[in-house]
């Protein structure tokens, strides 16, 4: 009995362990999570959907112009002499026409385009591709926004790895510090061996706070990124590694081609431009179009009454423009115009995301060499430090020669994850620039 007690007690305890460590500190973000959860949240991104909204708004307004317009008026008059108006019924029978001061309208009109120069198809395409480009603006921020939260979270990484190699010097130039201490305390080194560990220490010491703040800075960036409030405790999945990139800069730049939302953006835009000039070349020709109106005439505002008149028209009717001081060419020319400014405005985008691109892979390439250089400083820089260590036990070498490289090896450290998280953020960037929306 004792022991199923002592079991309940301890799985128990277990339980409120885990409880308490759940509720104090939140399991570390993953970088999936973390943009899942900037893409989720990010203010710009929802605005550029609604902006696809908005266009598919638009595109069924344009669609509408296809359709039969069905109109209706109401109205009264009321005259200052009677007017005839209609036909007098008396118990079924017609008469004259009646007259009456009070006048009241009712006039529907149905009508149908038939043609119209091509502007009603053209608009519609128009603003169908203003669908694919609000989409391809969609597609462009998300992948900022991605970017964004690598970069962000690299950072931090970087910030954590940096605040570890700060904190390991001050406990080295403690121990060192003691040593010294020691050495000193039975008359094997003088005063100023002391002294000098103190004010390394010192150093080192304030170098943990820069560091620290640091970190906080960076995390508190990455919290507004992720629309959090900006003192929540976090923490993120320790990815900071080198994995090399495959591709070859002609393969890089021959994707981003392919994938960069912003080509095709530049595409639609063109496409619409070349409908524009369409819309504007429409008046060239005449507008034809069918209607057929109903109207009736009253001297009661219910339109009934025995004094009341009504007829039916269907007319077709076509509306040429002769002559109107040449603002129709000036008007197509004006379009053909916006048409070559698109084409060449494509043409510029091309040539800098080429030069995003290379630039993006030679940043890689730099910060790839980097990482090997930096890793085998550190086995020499530890090295380094052992020998002088012993060197000083034996009193070969001096207090200078241990604390100077202390510092080498943190700076050697420092050089190895700066130089790790510069690789993943050049990848992070050469992916956004070839268009990746993912890692």
């Amino acid at each position: 009995m004792k022991v199923k007690l002592a079991a309940v007690f301890l799985l128990s305890m277990l339980w409120l362990t885990g409880l308490t460590w759940a509720q104090g500190a939140p399991p570390p973000l993953t970088l999936e999570e973390s943009i899942r959860i900037a893409l989720e949240q990010n203010l710009g991104l929802q605005s550029a959907v609604e902006g696809v909204k908005g266009s598919q708004f638009r595109t069924k307004a344009a669609w509408a112009d296809f359709l039969a317009r069905w109109t209706g008026q109401y109205s009264y008059t009321w005259y200052n002499d009677p007017v005839s108006l209609g036909v007098t019924r008396v118990a079924g029978f017609s008469g004259s026409r009646g007259q009456s001061q009070d006048v009241f309208n009712f006039n529907t009109t149905l009508s149908q385009p038939l043609f119209a120069g091509g502007a009603i198809s053209a608009n519609y395409r128009l603003e169908k591709m203003g669908i694919d480009i609000s989409k391809a603006n969609v597609d462009s921020i998300q992948r900022d926004i991605v970017l964004a939260t690598r970069e962000g979270y690299f950072t931090i990484l970087r910030s954590e790895k940096f605040l570890d190699v700060a904190r390991q010097a001050v406990k080295q130039f403690e121990a060192q510090l003691e040593v010294s201490k020691a050495f000193f305390d039975v008359g094997i080194v003088a005063k100023n061996d002391v002294l000098q560990a103190e004010v390394r220490l010192a150093n080192a010491r304030q170098a943990l706070v820069v560091t620290e703040s640091d970190l906080a800075r960076a995390k508190s960036s990455f919290n507004i990124l992720l629309r959090r409030n900006v003192d929540e405790p976090l923490s993120v999945v320790d990815i900071l590694a080198y994995t090399p990139f495959p591709l070859k800069f002609e393969a890089s730049l021959e994707e981003a081609f392919r994938l960069r939302p912003e080509i095709r953006a530049a595409d639609l835009t063109i496409g619409q431009t070349q409908e524009a000039v369409k819309i504007a070349r429409s008046d060239l020709y005449p507008t034809i179009s069918v209607a057929g109106n109903y109207n009736r005439l009253s001297d009661q505002a219910t339109l009934a009454g025995d004094l009341w008149e009504d007829r039916w028209t269907i007319e077709g009717q076509a509306t040429f423009t002769f002559f109107d001081w040449g603002k129709t060419l000036n008007r197509i020319s004006e379009s053909k115009v916006r048409v070559t400014q698109a084409e060449k405005a494509k043409g510029q985008l091309i040539d800098s995301i080429t030069f995003e691109v290379k630039q993006a892979y030679l940043n890689l390439v730099q910060a790839e060499r980097n990482v090997g250089t930096a890793e085998k400083s550190i086995e020499q820089a530890e090295e380094n430090l052992r020998m002088n260590e012993e060197r000083y036990k034996y009193q070969v070498a001096t207090q200078t020669d241990v604390l100077d490289a202390v510092v080498l090896l943190a700076q050697a450290q420092v050089n190895y994850y700066g130089a790790l998280s510069d690789f993943n953020v050049a990848k992070a960037r050469l992916e956004r620039a070839m268009g990746r929306m993912y890692p």
